[in-house]
């Protein structure tokens, strides 16, 4: 057996070696010529498998070690007797924790508090979900919108999209990219979007570049029709605007979900659905040994004098300050990719143990909602 894998996925490389021949290739060097006599690819979104790759290779399986999976078509390798699966959930902590950093970094920049503002996620899925409960943890008015599991479900717990747009004062996006069809996202902020926000709303997108049209959002900036906008994720990846990335608040390197847990994550249920297919025994494989980032992973929380707020904002940049990926790419748009390639470690809340001094009230409850153990005192 034959295994071609994106050499940029981390803790795969010698799992597989003893059951198959494996070929680690750059994302944008694997070709028709290397899957000619492959039975597996393991991929990230760089990768495009459609019938240019694939057609007439010998390709069974791809497995890709991301939520998303606008990159494959589907249809046709289903078509064409391919099964496929991307990894959903994989990195959904690690964008709950960027999306606390942002949030974080908003509120020092504009000088609000969380309860005084209302979160609009738009997409309610994996990632979604946990956006929603941040949220709810920091004290904010949460309303939430996914026309398909309000199809399944009912629409008690959604609200429609103009609802989202007109009530909101931050609008996070966590859709999936879909070009067609009764849920159609590409392009979902357009020009008749953007015409509907109020001049103060604040747009965050780390979903896919495509959800946003980016020369509609960079005329709004250059206009002052909204309040700011952060891109973690860019149309025309890796060739970004480079008119538009000075006009945002917080500008990231498609890095959102790129926590070493969500890595492992990804990494493991490509493995597994693997070994599945190819009926290997590593179903239950997953990584071990996840490095260490350069911050403790246990640390004091001295709330003294402080708000609650304040607290919590000092205990997500402990663990991850989101104006460090925005200077890199500030500094060096030219490396998007690079950036991603050789990402540090990052960690999430859960990998985190605090102890708290001198405690406000709330202050463990609400960490603990964001996912962080506390050192609980004899």
């Amino acid at each position: 057996m034959k295994i071609v894998i994106d050499d940029k996925i981390p803790f795969i490389k010698g799992v597989l070696e003893p059951y198959a021949e494996v070929i680690y290739l750059p994302a944008s060097k694997i070709t028709h010529n290397d899957l000619t006599d492959t039975d597996a690819l393991i991929v990230r979104t760089r990768t495009r498998c459609d019938e240019t790759l694939l057609k007439d290779t010998s390709v069974k399986f791809i497995a890709t070690a991301t939520i998303g999976y606008d990159h494959i078509d589907t249809e046709w390798c289903e078509a064409n007797g391919i099964s496929w699966i991307n990894s959903p959930g994989c990195n959904s902590s690690s964008v709950h924790q960027f999306i606390a950093s942002v949030l974080a970094t908003l509120s020092t920049h504009f000088g609000f508090n969380f309860e005084e503002k209302t979160l609009g996620v738009v997409g309610v899925g994996n990632v979604g979900s946990k956006v929603a409960l941040l949220g709810s943890a920091l004290g904010m008015k949460v309303l939430m919108n996914d026309p398909p599991r309000a199809e399944k479900e009912g629409p008690a717990q959604f609200v429609p999209l103009d609802e989202i747009l007109s009530m909101s004062d931050i609008i996070t996006l966590h859709v999936p990219l879909n070009s067609s069809g009764s849920h159609q996202t590409y392009h979902l902020f357009d020009k008749a979007t953007f015409d509907l926000l109020p001049y103060r709303t604040i747009l965050i997108n780390s979903s896919r570049g495509e959800v946003v049209d980016n020369m509609v959002l960079k005329n709004c900036l250059k206009n002052r029709k909204i309040g700011a906008a952060v891109l973690d994720v860019w149309e025309n990846e890796p060739h970004i605007d480079i008119e538009l990335l000075p006009l945002l608040n917080i500008a990231t390197p498609h890095i959102a979900g790129y926590s070493a847990d969500g890595k492992a994550n990804g990494t493991a249920m490509c493995i597994q659905a693997l070994s599945q297919f190819f009926k290997l025994p590593l179903t239950n494989w997953r990584p071990t040994g996840i490095s260490y980032p350069i911050q403790p992973l246990s640390f004091e929380l001295d709330c003294s004098g402080k708000s609650l707020q304040q607290c919590l904002c000092e205990a997500i940049w402990h663990t991850y300050t989101v104006n460090d990926d925005d200077g890199n790419l500030r500094a060096s748009p030219e490396t998007f990719e690079k950036q991603r390639g050789n990402y540090p470690v990052r960690r999430e809340f859960s990998a985190f143990t605090i102890e708290v001094k001198n405690a406000i009230p709330e202050i463990e409850k609400q960490l603990q909602k964001l996912g962080f153990k506390i050192n609980q005192k004899l």
